[in-house]
This record gives structure tokens, sequence and C-alpha cells, in this order.
């Protein structure tokens, strides 16, 4: 069993910043993959960023303006989020995937999830 929570979101004026966390517990994540999704009201959850043994993959949309890490040691994951845009604003769930061999785009692919962490960026 693993338990994911996600935390570190906010309000903030657009061209912003935040730091989005999520503190997995209950088994080691270094294999898996990691990945965070956002559903903005109305509409269905959105694939972000993800990222596995080191190598991230990010929707259009965010890339050169969001950064996914890891640090293994704390059993977290990151999403580092610059140049925040009214857009981005939704509701952010971090996800882990424990089978598999690549970081997947697919909500349907990840077996485990944070409650989610709200991030609101104003005009």
């Amino acid at each position: 069993q693993v338990q994911l929570v996600d935390s570190g979101g906010g309000l903030v004026q657009a061209g912003g910043s935040l730091r989005l966390s999520c503190a997995a517990s209950g088994r080691t994540f270094s294999s898996f993959a990691m990945a965070w999704f956002r559903q903005a009201p109305g509409k269905g959850r959105e694939f972000v960023a993800a990222i596995r043994l080191g190598n991230p993959y990010y929707v259009p949309t965010v890339r050169g303006r969001f950064t996914i890490s890891t640090d293994n040691a704390k059993n977290t994951v990151y999403l580092q989020m610059n140049s925040l845009k009214p857009e981005d604003t939704a509701v952010y769930y971090c996800a882990a995937r424990l089978s598999g061999s690549y970081a997947s785009s697919s909500e349907t692919d990840y077996d485990y999830w944070g409650q989610g962490t709200q991030v609101t960026v104003s005009s």
C-alpha cells in the first residue's frame, strides 16, 4: 500500500511561482513512475508531467515553465511551476505507477493518488 500526500498549492498572481510536493509512504518509490495531473473546474483530469528513473516528460502546454523532480531520500516528488498563467488554475494531483516500464500520461495507468492541492492563478 502506498499513501501520497500532496501539498504546496495556493493563490498566486499570473507570472508567479509555486512548488508542489508529494510525499509518499508505504514503499520506496525510486523505481516507480510518478506523475502530476490536474483538473480544472468543469473539465476532466489532465496529464501535466511524469518522471521515472530521472527522465521527465511534460505536456506541451507546461514544457519550459514546469519542472518535475524527485528526492529519493525523502520519497518526495516535486512540481516547480514558474510563469504561472490563469489557465493553470486547477486541483493538482500526484500519482504513482508501481508497474510498467515507462511514465505514462494516462491516468488509468496509475495505481495510487494524492488527495489533491488547489492552485489558483489570478490575472
